[in-house]
C-alpha cells in the first residue's frame, strides 16, 4: 500500500494540493483500495490522540511569544548590543549578524523569522559599510539556522511530540550545538574578513557597552525565563512559554512597540501557524495508522538488520535521506513523513532520541538554506532584492561547513547530550 499512498500524494502535490490534505487523502485512499475500509472507523480517535500531547501546547504559546517579540521593536536593542560586543573587531558587522542570529534563537525559535528580522535591519547595514549584497545576504541566511537549535524550538516541540521525547531535554541539549554552530560561522566570517579585508576595528559606529546592555536587557531576560525555568525544574516547556508570552508582552510595551494592531496581528499569524501544523499533524496519525497496520516500522528494521548497518552507519544514511527531503520540504512536514518510519529502528539501533532529535533538527534546518527551495534563501531573497540563485551560490561555504559539523554531532553523540544528563532530563 506505501506504494499507492506515494503515488497518489505525489500526484495531489504535483496538483499544488497542500501536503497535510495530500498525505491525509491519500492514506485513506490506501486503506479504501487495499478493501480495509473498516479500519477507518478508528482513524478520528487516531488523530485526537496525536494532537492530544501536553507538550504541544508550547508550540502555539512560543509562536505567539515570537510573533509578538518580532513587532514589539527589539530588534535595534538586540542588534546594538551585539555592535557594542562584537562591533570594534574586523569584519565585526558580520560577527554581529551572528550573534544577533543567537539572541534571536532564544526568542522567537524560527529560522524563517530571524532572517526575515535580520535581513531587513543588518543586511542594509552591512552593505552600508562596504560589505558585497552577496555576502551580507549569505551570513544572514546561514546564521538563520541557529534559530531552531538553540531553545526555544518550534521544530524541536513538533519531534518531541511525534516521537514522545522529553521536550525539556531537546531543548537543553540544543544548547551547545547551537553555539558550536555560532562558533562555526564566527571563524568563517573571520576567515573571509581577512582575505577579502571587510571594514572593522574602531573606525565601526559601535554603541556605548553599557547604555546598550540595559537597554537589551528586557528582551534577553526571555531565554533566561526559558531555559532556566525549565532546567532547574521550576515549570515545564509549556508552562515556560505560557510565562514566555506574558513576558514578551511586558517586554513588548517597555519598548513601546506593542499596540493593539501589533497583539491582533500576532494572534492571527499564531493561529494560522498553529492551525497548519495541526493539519499536518492529523494527516501523520492516517499515515502513522496506516504505517503501522502494514508493520513498515517492523519491516524497516528487520531490513536494516539484514543490511548489517550498525549504529552509526544507519545514523548516517538516515541523514543523507533527510538532507535530500530537506531540500524540497518543510522541516515539520519532513519530520511528519520520516521520522515515523525512520525513527524506530535507530531507536532500536541504540540512537537516543534525544541525539537523534538534535541532529535531525540541524538537519533539517539546514534545508532551509538550500535550493531548490530554501525558505531562509527565499526570503533574504526577496527582502533584500537579491537574485535567489546568485545567493544561493554565496551560501555554498557556509552550507559546506554547517553539514560538516552535523556529521560531526552525528559522529559524537556526547556533544547533544552531556548538557541533558548533567541537569538529569536523561535516565
Amino acid at each position: 500500500m506505501l506504494w499507492l499512498v506515494l503515488t497518489v500524494m505525489m500526484v495531489l502535490l504535483a496538483a499544488g494540493t497542500a501536503v497535510a490534505y495530500a498525505l491525509g487523502a491519500s492514506s485513506v485512499l490506501a486503506f479504501i483500495a487495499s478493501d480495509n475500509l473498516r479500519y477507518l472507523a478508528i482513524m478520528p480517535q487516531r488523530i485526537f490522540s496525536q494532537i492530544d500531547v501536553f507538550s504541544l501546547m508550547a508550540m502555539p504559546l512560543f509562536i505567539l511569544a515570537g510573533e509578538i517579540m518580532n513587532r514589539a521593536g527589539i530588534t535595534r536593542a538586540l542588534v546594538d548590543f551585539a555592535m557594542a560586543m562584537l562591533g570594534r573587531l574586523k569584519g565585526g558587522l558580520g560577527h554581529v549578524n551572528v550573534l544577533a542570529s543567537v539572541f534571536f534563537a532564544g526568542i522567537s525559535g524560527s529560522a524563517v523569522a530571524d532572517a526575515a528580522a535580520l535581513g531587513n535591519t543588518l543586511v542594509p547595514a552591512m552593505v552600508a559599510r562596504g560589505y558585497s549584497p552577496r555576502y551580507a545576504a549569505a551570513i544572514t541566511v546561514a546564521s538563520s539556522v541557529i534559530g531552531p537549535i538553540i531553545p526555544p524550538s518550534i521544530v524541536m516541540i513538533f519531534y518531541g511530540a511525534v516521537m514522545q521525547t522529553s521536550v525539556a531535554a531537546l531543548f537543553v541539549g540544543g544548547v551547545i550545538p547551537g553555539l558550536m554552530l555560532a562558533g562555526v560561522l564566527f571563524a568563517a566570517n573571520a576567515w573571509f574578513a581577512h582575505r577579502d579585508d571587510h571594514p572593522g576595528g574602531r573606525a565601526e559606529d559601535v554603541p556605548p557597552f553599557w547604555p546598550a546592555l540595559l537597554r537589551a536587557l528586557p528582551a534577553l531576560s526571555l531565554p533566561v525565563i526559558i531555559m532556566g525555568g525549565i532546567v532547574f525544574g521550576v515549570v515545564t516547556p509549556t508552562e515556560a512559554a505560557g510565562l514566555t508570552v506574558v513576558a514578551a508582552l511586558a517586554v513588548g510595551a517597555w519598548y513601546g512597540g506593542m499596540g493593539k494592531g501589533a497583539l491582533s496581528e500576532s494572534l492571527v499569524q499564531t493561529a494560522a501557524l498553529t492551525g497548519a501544523i495541526f493539519m499536518i499533524l492529523g494527516a501523520v496519525a492516517c499515515f502513522g495508522w496506516l504505517a503501522g497496520h502494514e508493520q513498515l516500522p517492523s519491516r524497516l528494521a528487520s531490513f536494516v538488520t539484514e543490511l548489517g548497518l550498525g549504529r552509526v552507519e544507519y545514523l548516517l544514511v538516515v541523514n543523507l535521506i533527510f538532507i535530500a527531503a530537506g531540500m524540497f520540504l518543510d522541516p515539520p512536514v519532513a519530520l511528519a513523513l520520516l521520522v515515523p518510519l525512520l525513527g524506530p529502528p535507530a531507536i532500536a539501533l541504540g540512537v537516543d532520541p534525544v541525539h537523534l532529535g538534535i541532529v535531525l533538527c540541524l538537519n533539517l534546518t539546514i534545508g532551509l538554506i538550500t535550493p531548490p527551495v530554501g525558505g531562509c534563501l527565499l526570503t533574504v531573497s526577496t527582502v533584500c532584492k537579491i537574485d535567489y540563485w546568485t545567493l544561493a551560490r554565496a551560501i555554498v561555504p557556509f552550507a559546506v561547513l554547517e553539514v560538516v559539523l552535523l556529521f560531526v554531532l552525528v559522529l559524537v553523540p556526547e556533544f547533544s547530550l552531556f548538557l541533558p544528563r548533567w541537569f538529569g532530563l536523561l535516565k
